[in-house]
């Protein structure tokens, strides 16, 4: 224990000294930069209580403000309200006197649209009569050429296959004959050189066996001759001289009769090459009739094949025709289909438009012309110089629609009418409901109003106003509109 006490008072050296000031400067530091943490924190926390609190009082101040407004522009509508009220009840009295009017013109016009739609039902009819009488007359007509095409198509098909037939007969019989003909033509020449064939080897091997025998006959003859020669030679020389002398001469003569010999068989060669050669020429002058013969077959047989494609030509033409036919007849009858859907929707359409027909309408369906005689005249006059014969026959056919296109005239240049007044119409609505808008804006207070030309303030007796609207020119015959406000 002692040891310890004496080691701690012993004193501190420099690098501890040092040391230990080191450690108090970090410690120093890092209290420092705590307290600056916390102020910072503290300042931090302070500015967003108070923002808080200033977004919590200017949200206070705000629906305050709000409730005063509110109740001025409560009042204010209020106002409005009252004269609205007051000018919608104007408006509405003026448009049930305008309906109460309308109602009334529009039974009239019903009552005369019925009785028009009467009359114009009754000249539909009439037309539908006419059409359907003439629509039966050309399905008639058109029945009946159906049938004599297909008749006549039906004879020419029968006539052209029984020729048919035949020629394919004749030219089976033809092929055949000029086959068997050949065949016995072959079959004969082909025995005939078969026999000469035969005939020739048979000579020859005669021949040769018999030359054969003969000249072996010489060969043992002279051979033996030969020994004898020998022998006799042997025994003198005279004797051989004769001998030789007499071998000599039956020499000379064994080779006459080998050339003799040479000389037939030489002739025999020259036959038997002359033979070939004839067999050679008939066979050429067999070939010769085969490939004329196979040149016949061939003409025979284009000329068949030049039928047969004449014949499919023939089909596909008359298949072609009845297609077109049947295609042509299926469309006549989608458009004779179509022309009676239109005539049904043209009645449907004329039992719809007698119920909008007027009384005038009904008494008078069809207008007058306005056109003086002598017009009326120089118009016919130039029609007739423009019109050219095939139109003046379709046109004829139809002259009892100058009625139907006079009140369809009419109908058209009324839907015009209508339409153009109902453009004026939109146009003073829309003028009308400006200067409304204009005058409630007037009465009313905003800032979008107060930023635009006001038409109440009045300076020097004027107004912002707009000018009062020009009504639109009437026409003598045209009925006047109703006038709102």
């Amino acid at each position: 224990m002692s040891k310890k006490g004496k080691k701690a008072k012993m004193p501190l050296s420099d690098e501890e000294q040092l040391l230990l000031f080191q450690q108090k400067l970090l410690a120093e530091e890092e209290m420092a930069k705590k307290k600056e943490r916390l102020l910072s924190q503290f300042l931090k926390d302070k500015l967003a209580k108070e923002e808080h609190n200033s977004a919590l009082n200017l949200y206070k101040i705000n629906t305050q403000w709000r409730t005063v407004l509110r109740e001025v522009k409560t009042r204010e509508l209020h106002k409005d309200i009252e004269i609205l009220s007051q000018t919608f009840e104007r408006v509405v009295d003026c448009k049930d006197s305008v309906i109460k009017s309308l109602a009334t013109d529009l039974s009239e016009a019903e009552e005369q649209y019925a009785h028009a739609l009467r009359s114009h039902l009754h000249s539909i009819d009439q037309l539908l009569a006419l059409q359907r009488s003439r629509l039966n007359l050309l399905e008639e007509s058109y029945n009946m050429e159906l049938e004599a095409l297909t008749k006549e198509f039906e004879t020419e098909r029968k006539t052209i296959i029984d020729q048919h037939e035949k020629e394919i007969h004749y030219l089976q019989d033809v092929f055949m004959a000029m086959e068997q003909n050949y065949i016995d033509s072959e079959y004969e020449s082909k025995l005939e050189f078969q026999s000469m064939w035969d005939d020739l080897k048979n000579k020859n091997l005669e021949e040769k066996h018999f030359l054969r025998l003969h000249l072996e006959n010489t060969v043992e003859d002279l051979w033996r001759r030969f020994q004898d020669a020998l022998k006799n030679y042997t025994d003198a020389t005279e004797d051989q001289k004769i001998a030789f002398e007499t071998l000599k001469v039956k020499d000379e003569r064994s080779s006459k009769e080998i050339e003799a010999q040479m000389k037939k068989i030489q002739k025999l060669q020259d036959s038997i090459i002359i033979l070939r050669g004839k067999i050679m020429v008939h066979s050429h002058e067999n070939e010769d009739r085969n490939q004329y013969i196979r040149k016949d077959k061939e003409l025979v047989l284009a000329q068949l094949r030049k039928l047969k494609a004449q014949r499919s030509h023939a089909r596909e033409i008359s298949q072609e025709n009845l297609v077109k036919l049947t295609l042509e007849s299926n469309a006549t009858l989608k458009a004779l289909r179509k022309i009676v859907d239109k005539g049904e929707k043209i009645l449907k359409l004329a039992e719809i438009c007698r119920k909008f027909e007027t009384e005038e309408e009904k008494v008078l369906p069809f207008y007058s012309s306005v056109l003086t005689p002598k017009e009326q005249a120089e118009i016919e006059e130039i029609y007739r110089e423009e019109l050219t014969e095939e139109l003046s026959k379709v046109i004829v056919n139809y002259t009892g629609m100058e009625n139907f296109w006079k009140r369809y005239n009419k109908v058209k240049l009324e839907q015009l009418s209508l339409q153009q007044r109902r453009a004026q119409l939109l146009e003073i609505n829309g003028k009308l409901r400006e200067m409304l808008k204009q005058y409630l804006d007037g009465i009313s207070v905003s800032d979008e109003v107060l930023s635009q030309l006001n038409p109440l303030f009045i300076v020097n007796h004027r107004s912002n106003l707009p000018q009062p609207l020009s009504t639109p020119t009437t026409q003598p015959g045209d009925k006047q509109p109703p006038t709102t406000y």
